[in-house]
């Protein structure tokens, strides 16, 4: 059995956004090379072996919702797309996520819903940002993040 989730992301984000912050997000997405200074998510520690056998913590930047393939477990494809619209940007992905990766995904979905347009916005104050379901299951549960962190699946 593996602890893999499907995430989906759903959202309309403002007309604010730097040149930078777009091309850090189309990275991201997996639609644009990295750009020479991250500014969303800017570390990805890594802890590695080194030539002496010794753990050492390395930076290893990746795309966070950059796959663009057949999904594992979940069924169907993995994609991620950031279209302009009118007043802003549609964001739209379905990526597949280990507990694991949670934290980092987090601080995206973080900074995405800190830009995003007011109608994802909920009564308590939390920003709706997509669903998540494990692999097996077939509800998928509201994705949200709230007050600084992402209601991850428990």
């Amino acid at each position: 059995m593996a602890d893999i989730y499907e995430l989906s992301i759903a959202l309309d984000l403002r007309d604010d956004l730097s040149e930078g912050e777009i091309a850090d997000l189309r990275w991201h997405l997996g639609q644009g090379p990295r750009p020479a200074t991250l500014s969303v998510v800017r570390e990805f520690p890594v802890v590695v072996e080194d030539d002496r056998g010794e753990l050492v913590t390395e930076d290893s930047p990746a795309p966070l919702l950059g796959c663009h393939d057949t999904a594992l477990k979940a069924g169907g494809a993995l994609t991620s797309v950031l279209l302009p619209r009118k007043g802003g940007w549609a964001l739209t992905a379905r990526q597949e996520a280990h507990p694991d990766d949670f934290d980092r995904v987090g601080e995206l979905l973080v900074w995405l819903a800190a830009r995003a347009e007011g109608h994802h916005a909920r009564f308590d104050g939390s920003v709706r940002v997509g669903w998540t379901r494990f692999y097996e299951e077939d509800e998928p549960r509201p994705l949200v993040v709230r007050d600084g962190g992402v209601g991850w699946p428990s």
